[in-house]
């Protein structure tokens, strides 16, 4: 099971003083040491981390798996077009949120999305679309011609006792179905290092896309220990 480490908030930081530092693309250089197997960056429309730079330099440097988040919008799949990353992931944007705070509503923007899609898909790149563990919204996902699916743990990961546990029924179900109508299946979205391993048990995932918490101990810990424990935790779980 891969694990693509997102470093967003080793921007936020950075942003926060308006300077040079801490660079989210050495944070990448040290998480592939650590044993990442891909780099994920969400650039949003109002630049509140990830910066244009960054992005073009992780291109450049990055030998792993590079995952660009972005909204479905003209501007975005401009700069991935050009810039193709090994992998785009259509997601919700709102300017207002914190952090991505659901799975995109699919069917209200399925046009919208499936145009994206096909002008991601026509320089090569594959797509995923981040969804909520939703049946109606997978299979619609596969009507308009993505590649994949990453499943929205969210929900799952803010939850406690029966309601985790009925969360995580749902998300097995959602892996379940996304795989029986031949969609490759991610997850990701508040795992830490205390609920991941029920997540990386499930059968079929293809990749977990995990930022803050790793960003959080790496403070602590360093960029590299933090990636390898997380690394362990995944392997301990699907051995």
């Amino acid at each position: 099971m891969l694990l693509g480490v997102n470093v967003d908030h080793v921007a936020t930081i950075r942003q926060a003083r308006g300077g040079i530092e801490p660079d989210p693309v050495m944070a990448a250089t040290l998480a592939i040491l650590g044993g990442t197997d891909g780099i994920t960056v969400h650039l949003r429309e109002d630049r509140r981390h990830i910066q244009d730079r960054d992005l073009k330099m992780l291109k450049e440097f990055v030998p792993v798996e590079l995952n660009l988040e972005m909204a479905a919008t003209k501007e975005m799949i401009g700069i991935a077009t050009k810039l193709k990353p090994d992998l785009v992931t259509l997601v919700p944007e709102k300017r207002e949120e914190l952090t991505t705070e659901g799975g995109l509503d699919v069917t209200s923007h399925k046009r919208n999305i499936r145009d994206a899609i096909k002008k991601i898909h026509d320089v090569g790149i594959p797509v995923s679309l981040f969804v909520n563990p939703d049946f109606e919204a997978i299979t619609l996902s596969k009507q308009i011609g993505t590649d994949m699916v990453e499943i929205h743990t969210g929900i799952y990961a803010n939850a406690k006792g029966k309601e985790q546990e009925k969360e995580l029924t749902r998300i097995i179900n959602a892996v379940g179905h996304a795989l029986d109508t031949g969609l490759a299946v991610n997850a990701g979205h508040g795992l830490n290092y205390f609920n991941v391993t029920k997540i990386a048990s499930i059968q079929g995932i293809r990749g977990l896309y995990i930022g803050h918490s790793i960003v959080s101990k790496a403070v602590l810990v360093g960029m590299e220990r933090a990636v390898r424990e997380m690394k362990e935790l995944i392997k301990e779980a699907t051995r």
